[in-house]
């Protein structure tokens, strides 16, 4: 009756939030999860799936590292256990809960462009699939309303140290004043923590009003981002709908698995 539960960074609230939320809905079906943290390192992950193994749990709903992960070892786990896949993903059959990229940075490019100055876009390491497909969203978007696309190219080392990059990069254009203007929409609110303390750290005033010098927006309604100063304009992801719709995927899988028996 334990269900596994394995994401990139157990830290970030964004996925704690899910954790927690995915904790319960096992809870509320007689199962217990067992939840392990990958730091970020395809070694420590692949070490995940084998205490999994070990553990014998009926099922895992795992967010992978995605471009960095050994596909060979989900593979095997997949062979032996029914696995979920939530947030991001690796090629294959495996089912997978996420959030639809090109509709949400869509949503948000329109909603920028309505606003005020068309946004830059300001990229992070592409650790994940939903990176590249951010990117490519927004390049998409901003093509079809009719706007140049500007992307600031992100740091080429694999990390997730998102708030440091954004932290440093920002840092670095106000520094040499090649920021490409006013509004920058960033590949996740984690970046755009980094963003904002930079701006405030150079005197610069983030906001929407005309007397402001940097809009920022970014992605994900991270737990945090309605707490910063001024709260982050971002694009909500269904924490509660990714959850339930996980549990709800793995919990017909075991059923196939293993089907009631039927009474003499």
């Amino acid at each position: 009756r334990n269900i596994g539960i394995v994401v990139p960074t157990i830290t970030d609230p964004f996925y704690a939030e899910m954790v927690s939320r995915i904790e319960f809905r096992c809870r509320d079906e007689g199962y217990w999860p067992i939840v392990i943290s990958s730091h970020g390192s395809p070694k420590l992950e692949a070490e995940s799936v084998r205490t999994l193994l070990s553990l014998k749990v009926a099922g895992a709903i795992i967010a992978p590292l995605g471009l960095a992960s050994d596909r060979s070892v989900f593979d095997k786990l997949g062979q032996d256990i029914p696995i979920v896949y939530f947030d991001t993903y690796i090629e294959g059959d495996t089912p997978f809960v996420g959030n639809d990229n090109r509709q949400s940075v869509s949503t948000i490019v329109d909603y920028l462009c309505r606003s005020g100055e068309p946004p830059a876009y300001l990229d992070i390491p592409h650790v994940n699939h939903n990176s590249g497909e951010r990117q490519e969203s927004y390049i998409v978007a901003m093509e079809t309303a009719g706007f140049k696309p500007v992307v600031i190219e992100a740091a080429r080392d694999y990390t997730w140290d998102f708030e440091r990059i954004g932290y440093e990069q920002t840092e670095k254009m106000l520094e040499a004043g090649t920021l490409p203007g006013r509004t920058i929409l960033c590949a996740n609110d984690r970046l755009a923590f980094g963003v904002m303390a930079a701006a405030y750290s150079r005197g610069l005033k983030v906001g929407r009003r005309p007397d402001c010098d940097l809009r920022v927006a970014a992605h994900d309604d991270h737990p945090l981002s309605r707490y910063t100063c001024p709260a982050l304009t971002t694009m909500a992801q269904d924490f509660t709908a990714m959850a339930g719709r996980s549990v709800e995927i793995l919990l017909a899988l075991l059923d196939e698995a293993d089907p009631p028996k039927q009474g003499l």
